[in-house]
């Protein structure tokens, strides 16, 4: 008897636990506490994003158009020049040979002019004398010796010229003011077998650092909402803590197509330059859309959607439960969303729901189709 009695003891217990978890675990699970947000006026931004790299703007490639040895290479990278300083020269002695030919032909030209002006005098003075029709031909034809010795001489001046012109490029000076950018050629290099090769391979490449400026690639969705003037705020990989300001300069009427997807490069010119910027840096830049002010916001995690229609949930005090809103809203970015009309000022929106078992739920992602009523958004 006693045996039954402590089985039936046994029973109870294991149901009577079974029962009090059932219960603990369910009313848990249905424990909800919420995170808010205050729905208060402030400034929304809209922005566009693009990355690219700092290009110099007035860039210069030295690239001599004669051929020959390049030797008393003066200049390295990141050397500053002025424009005219010497960067190299070129051997090439045909060059010097070619002018001097070219001098001498163009000397023995105008020899011949003043000859046939003299002759035309002589044969002027004795048809003077003694005016005969032989004489006049005699004029007639000096005139047209004239003509021949003139446009000889022309012909021989242009040659001397041209001559005289590639004997003086065997001095390559810098033809602008600036800094070094690439040295592609060293001394003893035959230039001839250098020529043909692509802008930055040229033998030697200067840009003005002071002409640095931001080069970025916009996606063809944002594009038309690019205008020159805009300002942009700009960051940079490799300097840590470094934000900069600047301007929409030029925006590209071409796009490019790379793996499907077209973009179009936009110039930024900076508003001030630091020193520890250099060409080809990578740069990711905020183009500023819009700026509305005063305007109602709430956190754009806090936007919900349901049949197409926007909401928020109100949390006020002493209220378990949170209250559904509809609303309508404006503009957005990433961070905050507009809200046109539905809350007030103050009200506080649900931007996260935790249970009691410390699982969090998201609120539902925020209505897509009426972003952007002005502008793009930041982190396109």
């Amino acid at each position: 008897m006693k045996k039954k009695i402590y089985i039936a003891f046994i029973v109870l217990v294991v149901v009577g636990g079974g029962y009090y978890w059932y219960k603990k675990s369910n009313s848990t699970s249905t424990a909800l506490s919420y995170k808010t947000a205050t729905a208060e006026k402030g400034t929304l931004t809209s922005a566009i994003t693009g990355s690219g790299n700092v290009i110099v703007d007035q860039l210069a490639t030295v690239d001599p158009t004669i051929s020959g040895t390049v030797a008393n290479l003066a200049v390295k990278v990141g050397d500053p020049v002025k424009k005219g300083q010497l960067l190299f020269t070129i051997v090439n002695d045909q060059l010097g040979v070619s002018a001097e030919k070219a001098s001498a032909s163009y000397a023995q030209s105008q020899k011949t002019l003043d000859d046939q002006k003299y002759a035309k005098k002589e044969a002027e003075a004795n048809y003077k004398d003694n005016p005969k029709k032989l004489l006049k031909d005699k004029v007639a034809l000096a005139d047209k010796a004239i003509a021949i010795a003139e446009q000889n001489l022309a012909v021989s001046a242009a040659d001397y010229r041209n001559q005289l012109s590639d004997a003086t490029k065997r001095k390559v000076t810098a033809p602008i003011d600036g800094t070094v950018n690439a040295v592609n050629v060293k001394n003893g290099d035959d230039l001839s077998r250098l020529s043909g090769n692509s802008d930055s391979q040229a033998p030697i490449i200067i840009g003005d650092l002071g002409t640095l400026k931001a080069e970025v690639q916009v996606n063809e969705v944002d594009i038309p909402n690019v205008t020159q003037g805009q300002k942009v705020l700009l960051k940079f990989s490799a300097i840590e803590g470094l934000e900069l300001s600047g301007k929409v300069e030029k925006i590209d009427a071409l796009g490019a197509i790379t793996s499907g997807v077209v973009t179009y490069n936009v110039l930024i010119d900076f508003d001030e330059l630091d020193s520890r910027i250099k060409p080809q840096m990578s740069v990711s830049a905020s183009i500023i859309t819009a700026v509305k002010e005063n305007v109602l916001l709430v956190p754009s995690g806090a936007v919900k959607t349901k049949n197409g229609n926007n909401y928020v949930e109100i949390l006020k005090d002493r209220q378990a439960v949170p209250v559904q809103k509809d609303v309508k809203i404006g503009s957005s970015n990433n961070t905050n969303t507009e809200i046109l009309n539905g809350i007030n000022s103050g009200d506080k929106v649900v931007t996260q729901t935790i249970s009691a078992t410390a699982k969090t739920s998201a609120t539902t992602t925020t209505g897509s189709s009426n972003r952007g009523g002005v502008g793009g958004f930041i982190g396109h």
